[in-house]
Protein backbone atom coordinates (compact mmCIF):
# COMPACT_ATOMS: atom_id res chain seq x y z
CA UNK A 1 0.00 0.00 0.00
CA UNK A 2 1.03 3.20 -0.81
CA UNK A 3 -0.20 6.83 -0.51
CA UNK A 4 -0.15 9.81 -3.26
CA UNK A 5 -1.32 13.48 -2.74
CA UNK A 6 -4.69 14.61 -3.83
CA UNK A 7 -3.31 17.26 -5.51
CA UNK A 8 -1.18 15.18 -7.36
CA UNK A 9 2.65 16.42 -6.18
CA UNK A 10 3.65 13.68 -4.53
CA UNK A 11 3.37 9.85 -4.48
CA UNK A 12 4.49 6.83 -3.62
CA UNK A 13 4.81 7.51 0.19
CA UNK A 14 4.68 4.81 2.89
CA UNK A 15 2.32 4.54 5.48
CA UNK A 16 4.81 5.75 8.27
CA UNK A 17 5.70 8.74 5.90
CA UNK A 18 1.83 9.91 5.83
CA UNK A 19 0.89 8.92 9.06
CA UNK A 20 4.34 11.99 10.60
CA UNK A 21 3.32 13.95 7.64
CA UNK A 22 0.20 15.22 7.99
CA UNK A 23 -0.83 17.55 5.10
CA UNK A 24 0.83 16.81 1.94
CA UNK A 25 4.03 18.85 1.01
CA UNK A 26 2.22 19.99 -1.88
CA UNK A 27 -1.17 21.21 0.02
CA UNK A 28 -3.11 18.32 -0.56
CA UNK A 29 -4.13 15.78 1.65
CA UNK A 30 -3.21 11.95 1.48
CA UNK A 31 -4.86 9.06 0.11
CA UNK A 32 -4.27 5.36 -1.18
CA UNK A 33 -3.24 4.88 -4.68
CA UNK A 34 -4.75 2.34 -4.89
CA UNK A 35 -8.47 1.62 -2.86
CA UNK A 36 -8.06 -1.81 -1.29
CA UNK A 37 -11.12 -3.94 -3.09
CA UNK A 38 -12.67 -6.17 -0.46
CA UNK A 39 -15.19 -8.96 -1.86
CA UNK A 40 -18.81 -9.53 -0.75
CA UNK A 41 -17.87 -12.58 0.76
CA UNK A 42 -15.33 -10.66 2.84
CA UNK A 43 -17.18 -8.51 3.62
CA UNK A 44 -20.30 -10.91 5.06
CA UNK A 45 -17.27 -12.42 6.88
CA UNK A 46 -17.03 -9.27 8.78
CA UNK A 47 -20.46 -8.84 9.88
CA UNK A 48 -20.45 -10.99 13.42
CA UNK A 49 -17.17 -9.28 14.18
CA UNK A 50 -16.16 -7.33 17.23
CA UNK A 51 -15.33 -3.53 16.84
CA UNK A 52 -11.81 -4.32 17.98
CA UNK A 53 -11.41 -7.33 15.48
CA UNK A 54 -12.79 -4.91 12.77
CA UNK A 55 -10.54 -2.59 12.92
CA UNK A 56 -7.67 -4.79 12.77
CA UNK A 57 -8.99 -6.38 9.84
CA UNK A 58 -9.31 -2.83 8.30
CA UNK A 59 -6.21 -1.27 9.50
CA UNK A 60 -4.29 -4.15 7.87
CA UNK A 61 -5.75 -3.04 4.34
CA UNK A 62 -3.58 0.22 4.71
CA UNK A 63 -0.68 -0.92 6.84
CA UNK A 64 2.02 -3.16 5.63
CA UNK A 65 2.99 -5.79 7.41
CA UNK A 66 6.42 -4.88 7.18
CA UNK A 67 5.86 -1.77 8.58
CA UNK A 68 3.59 -3.06 11.46
CA UNK A 69 3.70 -6.79 12.14
CA UNK A 70 -0.04 -7.90 12.14
CA UNK A 71 1.01 -9.27 15.57
CA UNK A 72 1.88 -5.65 17.04
CA UNK A 73 -0.57 -4.08 15.24
CA UNK A 74 -3.43 -6.30 16.77
CA UNK A 75 -1.66 -5.28 20.36
CA UNK A 76 -1.69 -1.81 19.15
CA UNK A 77 -5.14 -1.62 18.22
CA UNK A 78 -5.67 -3.83 21.94
CA UNK A 79 -4.24 -1.17 24.07
CA UNK A 80 -5.64 2.01 22.04
CA UNK A 81 -9.24 0.74 22.71
CA UNK A 82 -8.36 -0.41 25.78
CA UNK A 83 -9.98 2.51 28.23
CA UNK A 84 -13.51 2.96 26.72
CA UNK A 85 -16.49 2.53 28.99
CA UNK A 86 -18.33 -0.61 26.96
CA UNK A 87 -17.30 -3.77 26.38
CA UNK A 88 -16.83 -3.42 22.47
CA UNK A 89 -15.83 0.60 22.50
CA UNK A 90 -19.15 0.98 20.52
CA UNK A 91 -22.93 0.53 21.24
CA UNK A 92 -25.79 0.47 19.43
CA UNK A 93 -29.38 1.82 21.28
CA UNK A 94 -31.98 0.26 19.01
CA UNK A 95 -35.25 2.81 19.66
CA UNK A 96 -38.38 3.02 17.95
CA UNK A 97 -40.04 2.99 14.25
CA UNK A 98 -36.70 1.53 13.07
CA UNK A 99 -34.41 4.41 14.43
CA UNK A 100 -30.90 3.06 15.73
CA UNK A 101 -28.15 5.20 17.15
CA UNK A 102 -24.66 3.70 17.17
CA UNK A 103 -22.82 5.51 19.91
CA UNK A 104 -19.35 6.02 19.17
CA UNK A 105 -18.89 8.56 22.20
CA UNK A 106 -17.77 6.07 25.03
CA UNK A 107 -14.00 7.23 25.24
CA UNK A 108 -12.32 9.15 27.80
CA UNK A 109 -13.54 12.26 26.28
CA UNK A 110 -17.00 11.12 25.44
CA UNK A 111 -16.94 12.02 22.00
CA UNK A 112 -16.22 9.98 17.96
CA UNK A 113 -12.66 11.67 17.56
CA UNK A 114 -11.32 9.13 20.91
CA UNK A 115 -11.40 5.82 18.22
CA UNK A 116 -9.40 6.96 15.76
CA UNK A 117 -6.88 9.50 17.60
CA UNK A 118 -6.07 6.48 20.09
CA UNK A 119 -5.36 4.15 17.37
CA UNK A 120 -3.61 6.83 15.61
CA UNK A 121 -1.08 8.12 19.08
CA UNK A 122 -0.48 4.57 19.30
CA UNK A 123 0.79 3.51 15.75
CA UNK A 124 3.01 7.12 15.94
CA UNK A 125 4.84 5.88 19.39
CA UNK A 126 5.12 2.72 18.20
CA UNK A 127 7.32 4.44 15.42
CA UNK A 128 9.15 6.81 17.32
CA UNK A 129 9.68 3.95 20.47
CA UNK A 130 11.35 1.96 17.96
CA UNK A 131 13.68 4.63 16.49
CA UNK A 132 14.10 5.84 19.59
CA UNK A 133 12.99 9.07 18.33
CA UNK A 134 10.60 11.96 19.12
CA UNK A 135 7.87 14.42 17.71
CA UNK A 136 5.76 17.54 18.41
CA UNK A 137 2.02 16.97 16.95
CA UNK A 138 -0.05 20.33 16.33
CA UNK A 139 -3.45 19.87 16.76
CA UNK A 140 -6.10 22.62 15.80
CA UNK A 141 -9.70 22.13 17.46
CA UNK A 142 -13.04 23.17 16.67
CA UNK A 143 -13.44 21.26 20.40
CA UNK A 144 -13.38 17.55 20.48
CA UNK A 145 -10.10 16.36 18.20
CA UNK A 146 -7.90 18.72 20.59
CA UNK A 147 -9.04 16.36 24.45
CA UNK A 148 -8.31 13.23 22.65
CA UNK A 149 -5.55 14.17 20.99
CA UNK A 150 -4.21 15.02 24.57
CA UNK A 151 -5.85 12.61 26.47
CA UNK A 152 -4.42 9.77 24.06
CA UNK A 153 -1.10 10.85 24.83
CA UNK A 154 -0.32 12.10 27.58
CA UNK A 155 2.66 10.71 29.67
CA UNK A 156 4.15 8.79 26.37
CA UNK A 157 7.71 9.31 26.42
CA UNK A 158 8.00 10.17 22.66
CA UNK A 159 5.65 12.75 22.15
CA UNK A 160 4.54 16.16 23.05
CA UNK A 161 1.29 17.49 21.52
CA UNK A 162 0.28 20.93 21.27
CA UNK A 163 -3.53 22.18 20.93
CA UNK A 164 -5.01 25.24 19.46
CA UNK A 165 -8.74 25.80 20.71
CA UNK A 166 -10.87 28.40 19.96
CA UNK A 167 -11.36 30.31 23.56
CA UNK A 168 -15.42 31.22 23.68
CA UNK A 169 -16.72 29.03 21.10
CA UNK A 170 -16.31 25.64 22.80
CA UNK A 171 -18.69 23.79 26.02
CA UNK A 172 -17.10 23.86 29.53
CA UNK A 173 -16.18 19.97 29.53
CA UNK A 174 -14.76 20.37 25.91
CA UNK A 175 -12.16 22.85 27.53
CA UNK A 176 -11.98 21.01 30.30
CA UNK A 177 -10.69 17.82 28.66
CA UNK A 178 -7.85 19.71 27.30
CA UNK A 179 -6.95 22.78 29.84
CA UNK A 180 -7.34 19.83 33.06
CA UNK A 181 -4.33 17.44 31.47
CA UNK A 182 -1.07 19.00 33.21
CA UNK A 183 1.27 16.25 31.52
CA UNK A 184 4.38 17.60 30.78
CA UNK A 185 4.08 16.72 27.43
CA UNK A 186 0.72 18.68 26.83
CA UNK A 187 0.90 21.63 25.53
CA UNK A 188 -2.26 23.98 25.07
CA UNK A 189 -3.13 27.39 23.75
CA UNK A 190 -6.58 29.33 23.54
CA UNK A 191 -7.09 31.82 21.25
CA UNK A 192 -10.04 33.93 19.38
CA UNK A 193 -10.75 34.22 16.11
CA UNK A 194 -10.93 32.81 11.56
CA UNK A 195 -12.23 29.42 12.86
CA UNK A 196 -23.78 14.92 5.33
CA UNK A 197 -26.59 16.76 7.76
CA UNK A 198 -25.03 20.05 8.69
CA UNK A 199 -25.83 22.95 11.08
CA UNK A 200 -26.45 26.40 10.30
CA UNK A 201 -22.54 26.51 8.74
CA UNK A 202 -24.21 24.51 5.65
CA UNK A 203 -20.73 24.68 2.88
CA UNK A 204 -21.48 21.24 2.79
CA UNK A 205 -24.81 21.37 1.95
CA UNK A 206 -24.80 23.87 -0.56
CA UNK A 207 -22.12 22.29 -2.52
CA UNK A 208 -23.98 19.15 -3.18
CA UNK A 209 -27.59 20.88 -3.70
CA UNK A 210 -26.20 23.91 -5.80
CA UNK A 211 -22.29 23.20 -6.40
CA UNK A 212 -21.70 26.38 -4.39
CA UNK A 213 -18.50 25.81 -2.38
CA UNK A 214 -18.01 28.53 -0.68
CA UNK A 215 -17.37 29.95 2.50
CA UNK A 216 -20.03 32.77 4.22
CA UNK A 217 -18.61 36.17 5.92
CA UNK A 218 -18.23 33.84 9.04
CA UNK A 219 -18.87 31.17 11.20
CA UNK A 220 -21.96 31.11 12.64
CA UNK A 221 -22.25 30.11 16.32
CA UNK A 222 -24.61 27.24 17.19
CA UNK A 223 -26.03 24.44 19.53
CA UNK A 224 -23.76 21.93 17.83
CA UNK A 225 -20.37 23.69 17.78
CA UNK A 226 -17.72 20.90 16.90
CA UNK A 227 -19.18 21.38 13.44
CA UNK A 228 -18.85 24.88 13.19
CA UNK A 229 -16.39 24.91 10.55
CA UNK A 230 -16.69 26.89 6.79
CA UNK A 231 -13.77 25.09 5.58
CA UNK A 232 -14.15 21.50 5.84
CA UNK A 233 -11.36 20.12 4.63
CA UNK A 234 -11.94 16.32 4.30
CA UNK A 235 -14.07 17.59 0.78
CA UNK A 236 -10.82 17.89 -0.81
CA UNK A 237 -10.47 14.02 -0.58
CA UNK A 238 -14.15 13.65 -2.24
CA UNK A 239 -13.36 16.11 -4.49
CA UNK A 240 -10.23 13.36 -5.45
CA UNK A 241 -12.79 10.68 -5.80
CA UNK A 242 -15.14 12.22 -7.63
CA UNK A 243 -12.43 13.29 -10.20
CA UNK A 244 -11.42 9.64 -10.47
CA UNK A 245 -8.39 10.85 -8.71
CA UNK A 246 -6.85 14.00 -11.02
CA UNK A 247 -4.32 15.96 -8.52
CA UNK A 248 -4.04 18.34 -11.32
CA UNK A 249 -7.29 19.16 -11.43
CA UNK A 250 -7.76 18.85 -7.65
CA UNK A 251 -5.21 21.62 -6.91
CA UNK A 252 -6.71 23.71 -9.58
CA UNK A 253 -9.84 23.46 -7.27
CA UNK A 254 -8.18 24.01 -3.85
CA UNK A 255 -6.14 26.63 -4.65
CA UNK A 256 -8.78 28.85 -5.85
CA UNK A 257 -10.69 27.94 -3.10
CA UNK A 258 -7.77 29.20 -1.00
CA UNK A 259 -7.49 32.02 -2.69
CA UNK A 260 -10.76 33.61 -3.13
CA UNK A 261 -12.54 31.24 -0.48
CA UNK A 262 -15.22 30.71 -3.53
CA UNK A 263 -15.50 27.80 -5.95
CA UNK A 264 -18.48 26.62 -8.21
CA UNK A 265 -18.84 23.56 -9.11
CA UNK A 266 -19.66 22.61 -12.68
CA UNK A 267 -23.21 20.69 -13.60
CA UNK A 268 -21.86 17.64 -14.01
CA UNK A 269 -19.75 17.32 -11.28
CA UNK A 270 -21.99 18.62 -9.10
CA UNK A 271 -24.42 15.97 -9.75
CA UNK A 272 -21.81 12.88 -10.01
CA UNK A 273 -21.93 14.40 -6.42
CA UNK A 274 -25.19 14.34 -5.75
CA UNK A 275 -25.94 10.80 -6.63
CA UNK A 276 -23.44 9.74 -4.25
CA UNK A 277 -23.93 11.79 -1.44
CA UNK A 278 -27.16 13.49 -0.14
CA UNK A 279 -27.42 16.19 2.38
CA UNK A 280 -29.39 18.47 4.57
CA UNK A 281 -29.55 21.88 6.66
CA UNK A 282 -30.69 22.12 9.91
CA UNK A 283 -31.16 25.32 12.05
CA UNK A 284 -31.19 25.25 16.18
CA UNK A 285 -34.70 25.05 16.48
CA UNK A 286 -34.45 22.05 14.63
CA UNK A 287 -32.03 20.84 16.67
CA UNK A 288 -33.34 21.31 19.76
CA UNK A 289 -36.81 20.08 18.82
CA UNK A 290 -35.18 16.77 17.76
CA UNK A 291 -33.86 16.41 21.18
CA UNK A 292 -36.93 16.80 22.44
CA UNK A 293 -38.79 14.50 20.53
CA UNK A 294 -36.48 11.41 20.60
CA UNK A 295 -36.27 12.00 24.68
CA UNK A 296 -40.15 11.99 24.44
CA UNK A 297 -40.77 9.08 22.25
CA UNK A 298 -37.78 6.55 23.79
CA UNK A 299 -36.32 8.45 26.94
CA UNK A 300 -33.48 8.58 25.30
CA UNK A 301 -31.47 11.61 25.01
CA UNK A 302 -29.07 13.21 21.85
CA UNK A 303 -26.31 15.51 21.85
CA UNK A 304 -26.75 18.25 19.62
CA UNK A 305 -24.64 17.02 16.89
CA UNK A 306 -26.12 14.11 16.72
CA UNK A 307 -29.75 15.46 16.20
CA UNK A 308 -28.22 16.91 13.41
CA UNK A 309 -28.37 13.63 11.47
CA UNK A 310 -31.40 12.42 13.63
CA UNK A 311 -33.48 15.27 12.45
CA UNK A 312 -33.64 13.10 8.94
CA UNK A 313 -35.40 10.33 10.46
CA UNK A 314 -37.78 12.72 11.71
CA UNK A 315 -38.37 14.85 9.03
CA UNK A 316 -37.97 12.61 5.46
CA UNK A 317 -39.95 10.05 4.21
CA UNK A 318 -38.82 6.69 4.74
CA UNK A 319 -39.35 3.37 3.48
CA UNK A 320 -41.60 1.78 7.34
CA UNK A 321 -39.37 -1.66 5.92
CA UNK A 322 -36.18 -0.11 6.50
CA UNK A 323 -34.18 0.26 9.64
CA UNK A 324 -31.61 3.41 10.02
CA UNK A 325 -28.69 3.81 12.15
CA UNK A 326 -27.27 7.52 12.79
CA UNK A 327 -24.22 8.11 13.98
CA UNK A 328 -24.13 9.46 17.64
CA UNK A 329 -20.89 11.63 17.63
CA UNK A 330 -20.76 12.53 21.55
CA UNK A 331 -22.50 12.55 24.59
CA UNK A 332 -24.76 14.88 25.70
CA UNK A 333 -22.63 15.51 28.85
CA UNK A 334 -20.90 17.22 27.04
CA UNK A 335 -23.52 20.12 25.55
CA UNK A 336 -25.35 20.51 29.35
CA UNK A 337 -26.58 24.15 28.48
CA UNK A 338 -27.86 22.55 24.89
CA UNK A 339 -29.94 19.74 26.73
CA UNK A 340 -30.82 22.96 28.93
CA UNK A 341 -32.21 25.11 26.14
CA UNK A 342 -34.03 22.22 24.71
CA UNK A 343 -36.23 21.72 28.21
CA UNK A 344 -34.47 18.56 29.22
CA UNK A 345 -32.65 17.36 32.34
CA UNK A 346 -29.52 15.21 32.49
CA UNK A 347 -27.55 13.52 35.23
CA UNK A 348 -23.70 13.90 34.11
CA UNK A 349 -21.71 11.07 34.90
CA UNK A 350 -19.15 11.43 37.84
CA UNK A 351 -16.12 11.72 35.47
CA UNK A 352 -17.71 14.94 34.06
CA UNK A 353 -18.62 16.35 37.29
CA UNK A 354 -14.85 15.89 38.35
CA UNK A 355 -13.83 17.83 35.98
CA UNK A 356 -14.64 21.00 37.47
CA UNK A 357 -12.32 20.55 40.59
CA UNK A 358 -9.46 19.77 38.10
CA UNK A 359 -6.38 22.58 38.02
CA UNK A 360 -6.31 23.86 34.04
CA UNK A 361 -3.09 24.78 32.48
CA UNK A 362 -3.16 27.23 29.11
CA UNK A 363 -1.71 29.55 27.33
CA UNK A 364 -3.53 32.79 25.76
CA UNK A 365 -2.99 33.78 22.36
CA UNK A 366 -4.32 37.10 21.98
CA UNK A 367 -5.64 38.93 18.93
CA UNK A 368 -3.42 41.57 17.33
CA UNK A 369 -3.32 43.43 14.10
CA UNK A 370 -0.82 40.84 12.71
CA UNK A 371 -2.70 37.80 14.67
CA UNK A 372 -2.07 35.13 12.24
CA UNK A 373 1.67 35.82 12.13
CA UNK A 374 1.80 36.45 15.83
CA UNK A 375 -0.01 33.12 16.63
CA UNK A 376 2.75 31.22 14.08
CA UNK A 377 5.55 32.55 15.58
CA UNK A 378 4.02 32.19 19.24
CA UNK A 379 3.63 28.55 18.31
CA UNK A 380 7.05 28.24 16.23
CA UNK A 381 8.95 29.31 19.04
CA UNK A 382 7.39 27.25 21.73
CA UNK A 383 7.70 23.98 19.84
CA UNK A 384 11.44 25.13 19.07
CA UNK A 385 11.21 25.43 22.93
CA UNK A 386 9.87 21.74 23.34
CA UNK A 387 11.98 20.50 21.19
CA UNK A 388 15.27 22.16 22.61
CA UNK A 389 14.04 20.99 25.77
CA UNK A 390 13.61 17.44 25.37
CA UNK A 391 17.29 16.73 23.58
CA UNK A 392 18.85 18.26 26.75
CA UNK A 393 16.11 15.88 29.10
CA UNK A 394 14.34 18.29 30.58
CA UNK A 395 10.97 19.21 31.58
CA UNK A 396 8.63 21.99 30.12
CA UNK A 397 6.50 22.68 33.28
CA UNK A 398 8.93 22.06 36.53
CA UNK A 399 6.57 23.50 38.48
CA UNK A 400 4.38 20.28 38.69
CA UNK A 401 4.51 17.68 41.31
Amino acid sequence: MRYCSTRGGVQNRDFREVLFSGFAPDGGMFMPETLPAVSPETLRSWTGLRYQRLVLEVAALFIPEELIPRGDLEALVAEALSGFSVPDSVRIARLKDGLSVLELFHGETLAFKDLAMSCTVHFLNYFLRRDGSRAVVLVGTSGDTGGSAVRSARSLPGLDVLVVFPRGRITAVQEKHMTSCLEDNVHVFAGRALVAMVNANDIVHRTVTSGDFSMAPSVTQTLAPAIDIQDPYNMERVFWLLLDRDGAAVKTMMEEFQRSHRLRLPENQRRLLAEVLVTGAVSDPGILETMRRCWEQNRYLLCPHTAVAVWHHYNRTHSPARNRCYVATASPAKFQAAVEKAGLTFDPPEAVLALDQLPTRYQNLERSADWCEDWEERLRDWIQFVSRTRKNGGVCYPENP
